[in-house]
């Protein structure tokens, strides 16, 4: 009887050892004999101890830091730029079995895809289409992540740094483009000016009065200021009357 009561013993407590808990964040990977079986959902898991084995895997989405990278633009600038990618797992078998370290590979394998896609294009693009070139760099690490059972979500370019020389050399550009523009809209205004006051004259020489009335708004203007010294001028009108008189 002892002995009975000693293997029932020994039988609930291999079977309360064998128990293994999933949580539903997590999958886990059943193995029978050494050989993969299937995958085990959230729950709680019979586990033979000798004949199978139980790996979990994380399914929840993670952030990787891409660690700074030196790379050479197609326009041959040479710049460091880092990045943050995103992946979950959506085949745990595949990621166990396929691959032997999921986070060291997809992170090794996104240093080498921002490099390869940061030479494809200038630094100008770079700088101006950034979400761009992001998205292009998340769908070739995707594409090469599917058959370890990864899915990359997202890829964000950080900070792109330039060597000192190059910031002076951005710097002087942007300098010679403000006052390029500062020079054409000068330029700009002093044809509009240049217009307007033909257009005055134009009409001031066409309108009887119009240039005795400027003259007179002009006077009006200097005599406000006690300290200007006004020297009248005869309007031309007055000029061409008394002419008229000579001639008489």
């Amino acid at each position: 009887m002892e002995f009975l009561m000693t293997v029932l013993v020994i039988i609930l407590i291999i079977a309360i050892c064998s128990v293994r808990q999933i949580n539903q964040y997590e999958r886990g990977i059943l193995f029978i004999r050494g050989k993969y079986s299937r995958v085990l959902n959230p729950g709680w898991h019979i586990i033979w101890p000798i004949f199978e084995s139980c790996q979990k895997i994380d399914i929840r989405t993670k952030a990787g830091d891409v660690p700074e990278q030196e790379a050479i633009t197609s326009d041959n600038v040479s710049i460091r730029i880092n990045a943050v990618i995103y992946y979950k797992v959506f085949d745990a078998g595949k990621a166990l079995c396929e691959v032997e370290n999921y986070n060291y590979a997809v992170g090794q394998l996104a240093q080498t895809t921002m490099r390869n896609v940061v030479g494809t294009v200038t630094l100008d693009q770079l700088l101006t289409d950034r979400e761009k070139i992001s998205s292009n760099i998340c769908a070739i690490i995707d594409k090469a992540t599917d058959p370890w059972g990864i899915k990359v979500e997202n890829v964000e370019l950080k900070d792109i740094s330039l060597s000192q020389e190059m910031q002076r050399v951005m710097a002087k550009v942007a300098e010679a483009e403000r006052e390029k523009n500062a020079v054409i809209k000068k330029a700009e205004g002093e044809v509009e000016a240049a217009k307007n006051l033909a257009e005055a004259a134009n009409m001031m020489g066409t309108t009887p009065g119009a240039l005795h009335l400027r003259t007179l708004a002009t006077l009006n203007d200097l005599s406000s200021d006690q300290s200007n010294t006004v020297v009248f001028a005869i309007p031309v009108e007055v000029l061409k009357a008394l002419e008229g008189l000579n001639k008489k």
